[in-house]
């Protein structure tokens, strides 16, 4: 099945326990994405906490996607545009409040980079905001501390019993009005009602035109059910619970093990092969790096082949107007490093390691250069690649021979 899109719930899945993406599953998702999947993370955390985790993904380079708040929002994260958002109806904060009073639960809610609660002290809340990179502000009568319509709120007990108790109430009292679910023991989420992962995450498909069975979705917890059960492959993690794990159509490794990494090795780049990617997949992908920073288009690909071109401008040309001999490095070191990593094997990464070229005539300010990446040599743990630069009327700039080393990720 060619997959598309990799919908990824975070704390628990693609976080491991120290909240950190591991190296390997960095790696492993950036060449994905290299190789045309979209990767959206889908996470109850609010929006705010997630833009590190977005950027350090690099998902604005990659037409990446943001559904934070459990499905209450939609972000597009090349710039930060609300693509959809739900939110509670104010008039019902008082009610919200006073039952949380009654029973003695903190409730607390976000807005942009603050977190709002109604208790100066308690550990769920320190340690929620210290997650999501939050500013605390206390407001003892929070309904009317609060102007603005919040996309949820949340409960906090330590006492399962009363916190269950609370959530089968509201179930039925709040039915058609708000939604409630426990997403840790620990917490009570209010939300606004008919929002959940698959509800959001279904919309956002309609709107890039995937079908759901083009859709790979990884999760632990009780809140990913939905979404892995309206992909088209639903994937657990070994550290979700038994209930999660009988939704799923598969369980991989925990994430202190890599399951993420290990699950897109094995059911998207194990099935990925050149002739799948488009030089439009690459080109978006190029966004926000040095690539798209010197102007280099990719124009061509193929297995043992790749072709791009370059602006002679005022970031690629000596004071002189004559094209930079670094900037030519640049480009041949940006083919053939795609090159290899379009052919190298889905647990494996490049490297390079050595460069040598001969600047043969020049190139001048406003001429466009071309470079043609042929393999010459593949070996099982190294690539080397043939570059030869051109001017647009075909005269040869420079002839770049450059070696890449290729390693398991292990």
């Amino acid at each position: 099945m060619e997959y598309k899109l990799l919908a990824l719930d975070v704390d628990g899945t693609l976080l491991n326990s120290q909240n950190k993406i591991s190296t390997r599953t960095q790696e492993t998702l950036i060449k994905a994405q290299q190789k045309g999947i979209r990767i959206v993370l889908v996470s109850g955390r609010p929006t705010y906490g997630l833009l590190p985790i977005a950027k350090q993904l690099n998902l604005g380079g990659y037409g990446g996607y943001i559904i934070s708040y459990n499905g209450g929002q939609i972000i597009n994260a090349q710039n930060g545009e609300i693509l959809f958002e739900r939110r509670i109806n104010p008039e019902m904060l008082p009610y919200i409040e006073r039952k949380a009073e009654k029973i003695g639960f903190p409730v607390f809610t976000y807005h942009d980079d603050t977190l709002i609660t109604n208790t100066a002290d308690n550990i769920h809340i320190e340690k929620e905001a210290q997650l999501n990179h939050l500013n605390i502000i206390v407001e003892p009568e929070l309904s009317i501390a609060i102007d603005f319509a919040p996309c949820k709120c949340m409960l906090v007990s330590d006492n399962e019993t009363e916190l269950k108790q609370l959530e089968e109430h509201w179930k039925k009292r709040l039915s058609g009005t708000l939604d409630v679910y426990r997403s840790e023991k620990f917490f009570l989420e209010v939300v606004p009602n008919g929002i959940d992962k698959a509800t959001t995450l279904s919309a956002l498909l309609e709107k890039l035109s995937v079908l759901p069975n083009e859709v790979i979705a990884i999760g632990d917890g009780i809140c990913d059910v939905s979404m892995l059960q309206i992909a088209g492959l639903g994937i657990a993690m070994k550290n979700a619970e038994h209930s999660v794990k009988v939704c799923a159509d598969s369980v991989t490794d925990s994430n202190d093990e890599d399951g993420v990494a290990n699950a897109v090795i094995n059911n998207v780049l194990s099935d990925l092969k050149t002739s799948d990617i488009t030089v439009e997949e690459l080109n978006r992908g190029a966004k926000n790096t040095l690539v798209a920073n010197l102007g280099i288009q990719y124009t061509y690909v193929s297995e043992g082949r790749v072709e791009a071109t370059m602006p002679v401008n005022e970031r690629t040309r000596q004071p002189f107007g004559v094209l930079h001999g670094g900037a030519t490095l640049a480009l041949a070191e940006t083919v053939a490093g795609m090159g290899s990593l379009l052919i190298c094997k889905s647990d494996e990464m490049v490297a390079g390691m050595q460069v040598s070229g001969n600047h043969i005539s020049s190139a001048l300010e406003g001429d466009t250069v071309r470079a043609v990446g042929t393999i010459i040599h593949k070996g099982r743990s190294s690539h080397v690649w043939n570059i030869d630069v051109y001017t647009s009327t075909s005269k040869l700039v420079s002839t770049v021979r450059i070696v890449n080393s290729i390693f398991n990720k292990e």
